[in-house]
């Protein structure tokens, strides 16, 4: 039943893994300008589609660098571009690739993306905003000088007086041809009387248009009626442009007190103190809230079988891993040897047939489970452990090969539960992405209690937890 129920851990964890679709693919890389907000392990999309994860973030000579791992069915080509785009004003941000011109020489295993995606900001969207004032400004600065100056309103008392000659010579015009206007009357009498039944028709069809005019724009008589929907419109673009037109003074008075250095946005602009206090404050706040992001919890899952004593024993373990080079283990352990505790008692008596002081030693096992709690730290490929190990001081050695996919392990702990402390040796391999097969020797230095054992444990992160949430969340009666 644990082999069954571990193996459909280990499927349903690479169905559901971000990392999953990647065994077999090929790593790239490139620099960025800034990596804020990008964590490891995070995506890498291809128009909005996952193609990859970000295996590694690092400091390359002074340059924040990025390694990817990228599915193997997925190509870069030699004008391939990356950048890095916000799920959320607030959110995680995440990377985004173009593939480049498909045929053209292909990035291979280990290649560069030398191409970088601008992706607009805050602080652009901030700069535009700016543009679009200053243009404002200028166009009623240009319309003031032109209306309200003195050549303005000669150029305006000009127009008049032509349009007062216009009207007099077109009156001119019409009393010299009286005459043909009368006769033209007529003839349009005379027209309407022979069209009198379609000029009937035209009136009434104008009649009925009207009347839908009037339908539209006139004022409901229902007092909580609405207005007609064009009367509506109307009203609504007048106050749209009264809105534009006192939204235009208030920017107008913002920018210049933004130039004039009044109010918290001028003083920021023109106070280096001030600004120098708020660039502190943000650098503080981002370096807290990336400690944060950075630490990594790894959880454990492992089950070992006890050749010589046939027994199962099973291990919860969880890591708190705040930086790369140490960590801090917290172990739950159900051992079928149980917990033995040894008591020693000085007995004093007067019963002649028996010494008048001797010593018990009473060794009692319980059922109860073992905890551990231990601090590593790693230098190189070594790991060194120290702590409580299974309710009892101890100490660890840890050997890490091939890219930490290969690891020997030592553990000596168990002082005062015998005589002779109990060494456990573990040899581990992750044969597949986040299982391992272990296999060692357990109290090497008591030959009655000696055992050997062989089993499995799955290790997976607090990213693969996240993956897990959704389809938890569908799990219920």
């Amino acid at each position: 039943m644990a082999i069954v129920l571990t193996i459909a851990v280990v499927v349903g964890y690479r169905f559901i893994s971000r990392s999953t679709g990647t065994s077999g693919g090929y790593t790239v890389w490139a620099y960025m300008p800034d990596m804020t907000g990008v964590a490891p392990q995070s995506r890498v999309m291809i128009s909005g589609i996952q193609v990859g994860v970000v295996d590694r973030i690092w400091l390359d000579n002074g340059q924040a660098r990025v390694d990817i791992k990228m599915k193997p069915e997925v190509h870069l080509y030699k004008d391939a571009a990356i950048g890095k785009r916000a799920t959320s004003l607030i959110g995680e941000y995440y990377i985004v690739l173009t593939p480049g011109t498909e045929g053209a020489e292909r990035i291979p295993d280990g290649g560069q993306i030398l191409n970088y995606i601008d992706e607009p900001s805050i602080q652009s969207l901030q700069g535009q905003v700016s543009e679009i004032l200053k243009d404002v400004k200028t166009v009623t600065e240009t319309l003031k000088n032109t209306v309200g100056s003195d050549k303005g309103q000669e150029q305006i008392a000009q127009v008049l007086k032509n349009l007062a000659e216009i009207t007099e010579e077109l009156n001119k015009t019409v009393k010299e041809n009286r005459e043909a206007v009368k006769g033209t009357i007529a003839n349009i009498n005379a027209i309407s009387g022979d069209a009198r039944p379609q000029l009937k028709e035209i009136l009434e069809n104008i009649r009925q248009v009207t009347a839908d005019v009037r339908q539209f724009t006139q004022q409901s008589p229902d007092p909580s009626g609405k207005p007609g929907e064009i009367r509506s419109t109307l009203e609504r673009i007048d106050k749209a442009s009264e809105s534009l037109e006192s939204m235009l003074k208030h920017a107008d008075n913002i920018a210049a007190r933004v130039d004039r250095g009044e109010g918290t946005v001028g003083r920021l602009t023109k106070d280096e103190t001030l600004i120098n206090e708020v660039e502190t404050v943000v650098q503080d706040v981002g370096d807290l809230v990336g400690g944060i992001g950075r630490l990594q919890t790894v959880v454990g899952l492992r089950a070992d079988y006890n050749f010589l004593a046939n027994t199962v024993k099973t291990y919860v373990e969880l890591r708190l891993q705040p930086a790369v080079d140490k960590y801090y283990m917290i172990q739950l352990v159900n051992d079928p040897r149980g917990k033995t505790s040894i008591e020693q008692t000085t007995v004093d008596t007067t019963n002649p047939n028996e010494p008048s002081s001797y010593r018990e030693t009473r060794v009692s096992t319980t059922n109860d489970f073992r905890i551990s709690f231990q601090f590593a730290k790693r230098l190189g490929p070594f790991t060194g452990r120290f702590g409580v190990l299974e309710s009892t001081g101890g100490i660890g050695l840890d050997l890490h090969l091939i890219d930490d996919r290969f690891e020997l392990r030592q553990d000596l702990f168990g002082f005062g539960e015998q005589l002779t402390p109990r060494w456990r040796v573990t040899i581990g391999y992750e044969f597949i992405d986040q299982l391992w097969l272990l296999g060692g020797v357990d109290d090497i230095l008591t030959n009655d209690r000696r055992d050997y054992f062989v089993g499995l444990q799955l290790r997976f992160t607090d990213n693969d937890l996240k993956s897990m949430l959704p389809f938890a969340g569908s799990v219920g009666p």
